[in-house]
């Protein structure tokens, strides 16, 4: 059967890839540890299952409308207030299928052949690939490690064409753990004020800082804020990866359009599923802060034993559950070109998967996440010291 040249285009996401990879040697014994997911490993919170459990056998378990139970849209709203100080309508809300969907459903309502999004690297894995499914054109920003891989306001303006039509920020970053500062997001700004350019800020990861708390570029002013898009859910915040619930918030009338593509490919979110995400904004904010202490620790823990592996340097990350490691150096001491080749055979030989840079735009780096308890971390890096030093005594 012939494929669609778009279909034929995408490259496969390799997070996805490789946590499938390790999945399948797990299902047949083989004792691997993966490094490569971007979830949390704990479960969803009681009280968030206890609801939905309610919100099933009360009969919510229906099509709901496609931009989301207004009840959820309205304590999404209430979220943003209290959390991030911005004000929005319930009618300036969307509701998807995880950030994920909502992220292409963006670029599908906004973008049109040949429009430029300036993607700063390294970038998740999934922005380019959607940018391109819809026709657009990501325009690679590549960051520098001396300024911890943040876009400045220089390297921004060197990207900035007339075809120029959206900026795509992440911050907490994946896969860097960078977290942008006020001041950094306001020299941003101040380059954008005078453009029409959509900013497009994905805060998934925005509970998890270690540092200053994280700061929405859409807070800084009006004329920003009307900007902006922002795109968050549960699943990193409330570990409710698998529930599916992502939503944005911005200009009410790309949020009907959202609306109205949802209503022609998915309808809508599982009712039971919002019902979920309804408890989840509800919950005090210290449920959010026990999380966030756990995976500071983590990330203590994370650095130090980076730290320990030859031939390896890595930025200390302030958010987010990832480390990203420069490893072009220590694949060549251990006999490989590339990074790709040196984390297929530690999968091989060790059995730990992590995620090489390339598919995050930067192939001499790779990404390690810390979402895991902090006794298997430790085992996994163990084993790639000591891969590293079998390979270097060769």
């Amino acid at each position: 059967m012939e494929l669609s040249k778009k279909v034929k285009s995408i490259t496969p996401s390799q997070t996805i890839e490789i946590t499938n990879t390790a999945r399948q040697l797990k299902a047949e014994g083989v004792d691997v540890i993966s490094l490569s997911a971007g979830e949390p490993d704990f479960n969803t919170p009681d009280e968030i299952i206890e609801a939905v459990y309610e919100a099933a056998k009360a009969g919510h378990t229906k099509y709901t409308a496609s931009a989301g139970l207004p009840e959820l849209r309205e304590a999404i709203a209430r979220k943003m207030k209290r959390d991030n100080n911005l004000e929005y309508a319930a009618n300036e809300v969307y509701v998807g299928n995880g950030a994920k969907q909502v992220l292409y459903n963006i670029f599908m309502a906004t973008l049109d052949e040949g429009d430029e999004v300036i993607v700063p690297a390294p970038y998740w894995v999934s922005y380019t690939e959607q940018v391109k499914i819809v026709g657009g054109e990501p325009v690679t920003a590549v960051t520098s490690v001396d300024n911890q891989f943040k876009l400045t306001p220089e390297l921004l303006k060197a990207h900035i064409t007339e075809k120029t039509k959206m900026l795509v920020l992440n911050t907490p970053n994946n896969p860097t753990g960078s977290v942008y500062t006020k001041e950094e997001l306001q020299a941003l700004a101040d380059v954008l004020a005078d453009t029409d350019i959509i900013i497009v800020v994905d805060e998934i990861y925005e509970v998890l800082t270690y540092g200053e708390p994280q700061v929405s570029i859409a807070s800084l002013n009006d004329k920003i804020k009307a900007q902006t898009i922002i795109v968050n859910g549960v699943s990193k915040s409330h570990a409710m990866t698998g529930w599916r619930v992502g939503y944005a918030c911005g200009d009410k009338e790309l949020i009907s359009a959202l609306s109205s593509l949802t209503s022609q490919s998915t309808t809508s979110v599982a009712e039971p599923a919002q019902y979920g995400a309804i408890a989840a904004y509800d919950m005090a904010p210290e449920s959010a802060e026990k999380y966030r202490a756990i995976f500071e620790a983590r990330r203590d823990n994370a650095y130090e034993k980076i730290m320990e592996l030859p031939h390896v340097t890595c930025v200390k990350p302030e958010g987010a559950f990832y480390l990203f490691p420069y490893m072009q150096t220590v694949a060549e001491k251990c006999g490989y070109n590339t990074v790709d080749d040196f984390v297929k055979d530690v999968l091989r030989e060790k059995h730990v998967a992590f995620v090489p840079g390339s598919g995050f735009g930067t192939p001499e780096y790779a990404r390690i996440s810390y979402s895991l308890n902090e006794e298997t971390f430790n085992d996994a890096l163990r084993r790639i010291k000591e891969f590293i030093e079998e390979k270097t005594k060769i």
